[in-house]
């Protein structure tokens, strides 16, 4: 590791005006500072810094700085959030990171992570060697020619189809983002992951009040049970009257750049019965536009069968 200076802010406005990168629970930053992916010459560890707090009295509303295992674990917290949150990594590991640095999170493509190869999220211009590389693993939605990196975050996706906000703290104010729109699509500058500005810190991730939001789930499809990344997953919230969908919340993991808001399939929901027929109708929207690799050409179909497999984890016993 090459030395670098560790400061402890303990107040969020010394935190802002101190230039340096944040470290709240380490798992990601520690990683690639130990890999040389990332060289910081100031850290800022902000654990004493008051970013913290759970109220769900009127939605949802999560301080950056709360674990990911007590959010997960907290009375209110719905349960697409609290499966994502679940599912992701190991206890130890949740019981370390924080809600706020699990949203920062890095992807985990291995040329990112490997110095000794070129990629253009860590150095720009250098190009992609996943796109005729090892990329079994990478998106097929989003992508562009620069960059085909799936974005890491299980409970990212839960809260993207949940239309979370970010409240964002700097030296100059604050300010709130949708979290949908807070992550950026690679383009032509894929190492601009998201819209965060120099300065500025996650302070609290809101969650809007959605009472059905009750009835809601996360599927994540992986190669073994336990701390893997997903090949797909699916968050998905549900509202059925009488054996039809009145209004459906879908977002998809493992297959995108980002946490990828589908649209077009919850539009499809709307209104429908709540059949298998009807679920795989509107699934076979999931997929459009997506742009499969050499390796990954079962993601679409994967998709597809994912988010069936959550609409009927949700309906079981009501159809």
């Amino acid at each position: 590791m090459r030395p670098f200076e560790l400061l402890a802010p303990e107040t969020v406005e010394d935190a802002v005006s101190s230039p340096g990168t944040f470290l709240a629970g380490g798992t990601t930053l520690v990683d690639l500072m130990k890999l040389n992916v990332l060289t910081p010459q100031h850290v800022l560890d902000i654990n004493a810094v008051p970013l913290r707090g759970i109220d769900t009295a009127d939605g949802l509303r999560f301080g950056a700085l709360e674990r990911m295992s007590d959010i997960a674990g907290h009375p209110g917290v719905y349960p697409a959030i609290s499966r994502a949150l679940l599912l992701s990594a190991s206890q130890q590991i949740r019981n370390m990171a924080s809600i706020g640095g699990n949203l920062m999170q890095r992807t985990r493509c291995s040329y990112f992570r490997d110095v000794a190869m070129p990629c253009n999220r860590r150095v720009p211009g250098s190009g992609c060697p996943a796109i005729s590389g090892a990329n079994r693993m990478h998106a097929v939605l989003g992508t562009s020619d620069s960059c085909v990196a799936t974005h890491a975050s299980d409970v990212a996706v839960a809260l993207v189809a949940l239309d979370a906000r970010l409240r964002l703290i700097s030296a100059t104010g604050t300010r709130t983002v949708d979290l949908a729109s807070f992550y950026r699509l690679p383009g032509d500058t894929p190492e601009v992951e998201n819209d965060l500005r120099p300065g500025e810190l996650i302070a609290e991730v809101e969650v809007p009040r959605l009472d059905w939001a009750s009835n809601s789930t996360y599927v994540k499809v992986r190669d073994r049970q336990s701390y893997e990344f997903a090949l797909c997953s699916a968050a998905v919230a549900l509202h059925v009257e009488d054996s039809r969908v009145v209004d459906a919340r879908v977002a998809a993991g493992g297959v995108a750049t980002v946490p990828w808001r589908l649209p077009a399939v919850e539009e499809a929901l709307r209104g429908a019965p709540a059949t298998v027929e009807a679920f795989e109708e509107a699934a076979a929207l999931a997929a459009e536009g997506a742009r499969p690799l050499s390796a990954n050409g079962f993601k679409p179909s994967l998709l597809r069968r994912t988010i069936v497999r959550a609409l009927l984890e949700l309906t079981e016993g009501n159809r």
